[in-house]
Order: structure tokens, then C-alpha cells, then sequence
């Protein structure tokens, strides 16, 4: 049995990514910042930076990662997706 938390990360819903940061590329990814509270968020590859980039094009994030994510990286990609979601950096509808 496993047990789900209760902010666990609605992959069926919209996200994009909020507004209010911004993406600087680095080599191993990508420095995200938010304006609105002065967090800085490293991500750590470029396949998740363009997840995150282009995740506003999909009805919801798992079309997103159906569409840009192996499937081997999949778990990953979620793991970081709710992360980001809990960080303030993605807004949902």
C-alpha cells in the first residue's frame, strides 16, 4: 500500500509556469527565480528545463511529458513538476 500526500502534484491538470520567474540557461540546465519571492531554483537538466518551458502548450502536464519526456525519465520529470508546483514556480488552473 502507498500512501499519497495530500499536496502530491496533479499531473491531469494545466500548469505553465508563473509569471513571475524568470529562466536563466546554464550548461547543466537552468536557474529559475521568482521575482515575487526571491526564491532561486536550480534545474538540473535541459530536458526538465524544456518541460517547464513549454509546459503552457499542453492541456495538462502528462501531455506534456507524453510528449517530451522518455519514458524512462518520466518519475523523475513528475517528482520535479511537484516540486516546482510546491515552490510557487508553475500556476495551475
Amino acid at each position: 500500500m502507498s500512501l499519497v500526500s495530500i499536496d502530491a502534484f496533479d499531473a491531469s491538470r494545466y500548469w505553465q509556469l508563473s509569471s513571475q520567474v524568470s529562466l536563466r540557461d546554464e550548461t547543466f540546465g537552468a536557474l529559475a527565480y521568482h521575482h515575487g519571492t526571491r526564491r532561486l531554483v536550480f534545474l538540473k537538466s535541459r530536458e526538465l528545463l524544456e518541460l517547464v518551458r513549454r509546459l503552457g502548450e499542453f492541456a495538462s502536464a502528462e501531455e506534456a511529458i507524453g510528449a517530451l519526456v522518455a519514458p524512462e525519465q518520466r518519475d523523475r520529470c513528475l517528482a520535479a513538476l511537484g516540486s516546482l508546483q510546491r515552490s510557487g514556480l508553475l500556476d495551475g488552473r
